[in-house]
């Protein structure tokens, strides 16, 4: 792996490809019910065991008809049954038509169905005044997926969407990799935890609930070791218990040069830093080592630093970590409406809504506060808009885009 110390800091892209580089894949595997996989990765591919439809099906509420028994300008034909949603029906007699429900599995001999807004009731009959085309209104068998596909693959997130699709499939149980125990300390004297009195120069501990939040969005199992007094001491101690406990160790802070920044110093003591200080913003140092064999990331203190530098670099060696297929999604394009006239020194990552003009084109709208200290703007924001370093960018400038919902997919 490149070094940090070679005398020159990384981008931000090749910091994103030394960590996923470095990151060794969770071999242990368990089973899970489905309904306890959300969020889970798949360790096998799913291979459907059936056709979805398994028969040919109403496509809405009407009438099924044989198209030989209908003239151009229409026919009247009599109710011979009633066929509901899982309650086959007899085969339909020449010169019928049966009432039909929305998923009822049609009669043998029909080949198309009348919604019931075209027809009129005559009597016991039913009244149509035009033919409808071969298999209209019909959903045939294995129209969603065929017996034998591929629908999942080894690697894949498990999300609501595709939890429903296994169930249609009838999978009760899935063979998933383990969770990822993530290991997560904070320093910082000026910290403490919500629902204390606030004190002259103390801030209440956000950076630990991000973090929090975000591993559990991506299903991971939290070692939280809190608060951890700030000195080289502690912070030594609390590193050899995150490594002996956990998959990984992240922190938030600590991790420049000042006096009471511990963590490189811990690292460093206890193990190996192999990266260190990155060429973006927010979140310049952004380390990467290891304790004992146990992987390190070390995020910035600042909290806006802190979930963007997750979202971008933490969480692509998380994925490979998980045994996700994609370590990291690809970008979509947004255009800087304004665009900027004084080139940036290191690479920026500005929080942005995206709204789309008369053409339908993206169109990012920046935060207008992008410190690193205001929390809001990735409340507000729905992703973030890369601005490349030492460049002008010309008014509409096409740009690479991230959602927060693709980078924490």
């Amino acid at each position: 792996m490149t070094s940090c110390f070679s005398g020159q800091m990384l981008s931000g892209d090749e910091l994103r490809e030394a960590l996923i580089s470095a990151a060794k894949p969770i071999e242990q595997t368990e089973v899970v019910t489905l309904s306890e996989a959300l969020g889970r990765v798949l360790a096998e591919d799913i291979v459907s065991p059936l056709d979805v439809p398994s028969y040919d099906n109403s496509a809405m509420d009407g009438y099924a008809v044989r198209l030989a028994d209908i003239a151009d300008d229409g026919a009247e034909l009599p109710i011979a049954q009633r066929i509901a949603a899982g309650h086959p029906g007899e085969p339909l007699a020449v010169g019928t038509a049966a009432r039909i429900f929305t998923g009822a599995r049609t009669p043998e001999g029909a080949d198309a169905v009348y919604m019931q807004e075209e027809c009129e009731i005559v009597g016991d009959a039913v009244r149509v005044t035009r033919k409808l085309n071969q298999n209209e209104n019909i959903r045939p068998r294995a129209n969603d997926i065929a017996k034998g596909a591929l629908v999942l693959a080894k690697g894949s997130r498990l999300n609501a969407q595709s939890m429903g699709m296994l169930a249609s499939l009838g999978v009760a149980t899935l063979s998933v990799f383990r969770k990822v125990k993530v290991a997560l300390l904070n320093t910082g004297d000026e910290i403490i935890e919500p629902g204390q009195p606030l004190a002259d120069g103390q801030i209440y501990n956000s950076n630990r609930y991000t973090l929090r939040g975000v591993l559990e969005t991506v299903g991971c199992e939290i070692v939280d070791l809190g608060q951890i007094e700030d000195t080289l001491e502690a912070t030594r101690a609390a590193m050899l218990q995150a490594a002996n406990e956990a998959d990984l160790i992240i922190t938030s802070g600590g991790v420049s040069v000042g006096e009471e920044d511990h963590i490189k110093a811990a690292v460093e003591a206890e193990g190996e830093l192999t990266l260190w200080k990155v060429r973006i913003k927010p979140g310049k140092p952004v380390a990467f080592g290891n304790i004992k064999g146990t992987p390190f990331i070390g995020l910035p203190g600042n909290p806006v630093s802190v979930f963007v530098t997750f979202c971008l670099f933490a969480f692509p060696h998380l994925r490979v970590m998980q045994g996700c297929h994609s370590a990291f999604p690809e970008s979509h394009f947004a255009c800087l409406k304004n665009g900027l006239k004084k080139p940036v020194d290191r690479r920026e990552y500005i929080r942005v809504k995206l709204h789309h003009n008369a053409a339908g084109l993206p169109v990012a709208e920046p935060f207008p506060r992008q410190g690193s200290d205001v929390l809001t703007s990735t409340v507000w924001a729905d992703g973030v808009l890369e601005i490349p370093e030492d460049q002008e960018l010309p008014a509409n400038s096409v740009l690479r885009y991230w959602s927060f919902e693709r980078l924490l997919g």
